[in-house]
């Protein structure tokens, strides 16, 4: 009898503990995400909610005897086909958690920034935003809030899930100080730019055209004008002003916006960039062609490529070009 009590009770433990306790098919995946600050009745009720167990009574009642209570730790955790509660429990007791691939492009303003980022990780967009613009903390990395974007460089970044909007920051800056090496630097210098102002030209370039191989005369061209004291008249800095990022057609009227982002009402590079600058933007500002053109305008084909020109006249007949076949598209703003 003591043998067959013993046995019955060496099998439910081993279940207990070893057997397989999560719904899930083979190779499937799951994330249990513990906020900042949770208690072990929050990791309770959180699992609960997400029932992805068999039998929680058999994982609480293994976390209880491994002390899980005194040991909640905020983060990502990844819940895989075939794990058993000692697995689980010795994951989460440890803090273990997975990290996730933080992506971010195509974007214009910090509340978009904000907001994208608060999606993928645990800061929330308001903190994001409060950062961005405090001039106190943005001054220690010689930013201000009209450039502070431009240390956010569109591309794929590692992070925890549980990293709070400074951590964020700071991570950033880190990533931004590495992308500007000792040749990107120096290429800057060689141009009479500051990071910034490169940054800033580079935004202005990626909106003009998404074709890599063209950027590289597009910024020769805005080169060339801030050379000799043009304004840059940037259609897409207009478009930033008025906000209507829909805007296909920018009109005279648009023209008037008084705006510093306006660049055909103010002169030089506005305050801070019209979106995130590319790697592709950055090395093209960086790699301008050196050349005579001080125009360019789409051309008709919708190729998305562009007639550059030397002089004015040149360029008025490939705009009435352009003009033409927005007219019959009935694109009309």
């Amino acid at each position: 009898m003591g043998d067959s009590l013993s046995y019955r009770f060496g099998y439910w433990f081993w279940n207990a503990v070893f057997k397989n306790n999560v719904r899930l098919k083979h190779g499937e995946v799951a994330y249990l995400y513990v906020p900042t600050g949770s208690g072990f009745e929050d990791l309770r009720a959180n699992i609960l909610k997400n029932n992805f167990l068999k039998n929680s009574n058999s994982f609480f009642w293994v976390a209880e005897r491994k002390n899980l209570k005194n040991h909640v730790y905020a983060g990502r955790y990844e819940i895989r086909a075939g794990m058993n509660n000692n697995d689980l429990t010795n994951m989460l007791r440890s803090g273990k958690q997975k990290p996730l691939n933080l992506i971010f492009n195509n974007i214009r303003t910090s509340e978009q920034l904000a907001g994208n980022i608060s999606r993928q990780i645990e800061a929330d967009s308001v903190s994001i935003i409060r950062l961005m613009k405090n001039r106190e903390f943005l001054k220690k990395y010689d930013l201000n809030p009209e450039t502070a974007r431009t240390i956010f460089i569109p591309n794929t970044y590692e992070f925890y899930w549980n990293t709070d909007a400074t951590k964020f920051f700071n991570r950033m800056y880190d990533e931004y100080i590495k992308f500007w090496n000792n040749q990107r630097k120096n290429k800057a210098k060689s141009l009479g730019m500051s990071i910034s102002e490169v940054s800033i030209l580079a935004s202005i370039v990626d909106k003009e055209t998404n074709q890599n191989d063209e950027k590289p005369r597009i910024a020769g061209v805005y080169l060339n004008r801030l050379n000799d004291n043009w304004k840059l008249q940037a259609d897409p800095t207009v478009v930033f002003a008025v906000g209507d990022f829909e805007m296909k057609r920018v009109l005279n009227i648009h023209l008037e916006v008084d705006s510093p982002y306006n660049t055909y009402k103010y002169a030089g590079l506005p305050p801070g960039p019209i979106c995130l600058p590319t790697i592709a933007g950055i090395d093209a500002v960086l790699n301008a062609e050196k050349h005579g053109y001080y125009y360019f305008v789409a051309k008709p084909d919708g190729s998305g490529h562009h007639h550059f020109a030397k002089t004015y006249n040149q360029h008025l007949n490939f705009a009435r070009q352009f003009h033409q076949s927005l007219n019959e598209r009935k694109i009309k703003k």
